[in-house]
């Protein structure tokens, strides 16, 4: 599997200073994180597993339990401990996900980790080549793999499918499987720091500020906006609209009377404007 050159891969240090910026000044909580990551897996292992046509029995080994499910009704059985696992546990799921150890993993995996890993990497061992075993779907990094150099004695896990959070870090480029998703935030969109102090108090200069900087960017159609409006039915609608001017009396763009969103303004005349800029990575919305 080659890796694509448009492809951005982190080193540890660089997801850990993500994982700060995700938790300080974005504010995100680690349960909310946990649910993003939890999404980008499910959605994941649907691509290739569609719950209509794969039944498929799986266990997933995370640092904190073990738990077996079923794809097709997406339920959850009781914890499991080691003991309550088989030796071969080809017998018994068909997709084991493998969550033990993310990008802060480092040094050799301790007891009860080491042997899960242990068992995962039996499972493509000489003995199981002429019968079918369980697919292995790492998430983040292959567990016991070094978050950069990746499985470098040849010896660890080898996931068929990985999903990788955030952006793929270093060791991706060693994975040979057969599916390899982004998952959960597949670019940076990380924004410049944007203090108080520095907004404008005319809301209109700080919006020229804002406009300026996306032509300065080059953006296609910066003045695109969506507009969306609400009828006397309660329905609201969007579209999007050009702008075709601004000063201390509001935004203007134009539009045909009989049209749906003309009928509905002069039914409704709270709208809103949405302006979004790829470039700069910022949003304004507008309320009137």
């Amino acid at each position: 599997m080659e890796a694509p050159d448009s492809i951005s891969y982190l080193t540890q240090r660089e997801a850990a200073e993500i994982d700060d910026t995700l938790m300080g000044p974005l504010g995100f909580s680690v349960d909310q994180l946990m649910e993003l990551a939890g999404l980008s897996v499910a959605t994941s292992i649907a691509q290739v597993y569609k719950p209509s046509e794969w039944p498929c029995s799986y266990c997933m080994c995370q640092a904190s339990l073990c738990w077996i499910g079923c794809l097709a009704r997406i339920t959850v059985n009781p914890f499991l401990s080691m003991e309550d696992l088989s030796l071969d546990w080809s017998k018994d799921f068909d997709v084991i996900i493998d969550a033990m150890f993310g990008f802060s993993f480092y040094g050799t995996p301790r007891p009860p980790f080491d042997d899960l890993i242990k068992r995962l990497v039996s499972l493509h061992n000489s003995d199981q080549v002429d019968k079918e075993r369980s697919v292995i779907i790492s998430i983040d990094i292959p567990s016991g793999w070094h978050v950069e150099e990746g499985d470098f004695h040849g010896e660890g896990i080898k996931p068929d499918i990985l999903v990788s959070l955030t952006a793929p870090k270093l060791c991706a480029k060693k994975f040979s499987g057969t599916h390899h998703f982004l998952g959960a935030l597949r670019e940076n969109y990380i924004s410049p720091e944007f203090l108080e102090e520095q907004v404008e108090v005319d809301p209109i200069k700080q919006f020229y500020k804002w406009f300026d900087n996306a032509l300065t960017a080059g953006l296609r159609e910066p003045n695109a906006m969506a507009l969306s409006t609400v009828g006397k039915d309660g329905k609201p609608s969007s579209r999007m609209v050009l702008l075709k001017g601004v000063d201390k009396d509001g935004f203007v763009w134009y539009t045909n009377y009989e049209s749906r969103k003309a009928r509905e303004l002069s039914e409704n005349p709270h709208a809103s404007l949405l302006f979004y800029w790829d470039g700069p990575n910022s949003h304004v919305i507008l309320s009137f």
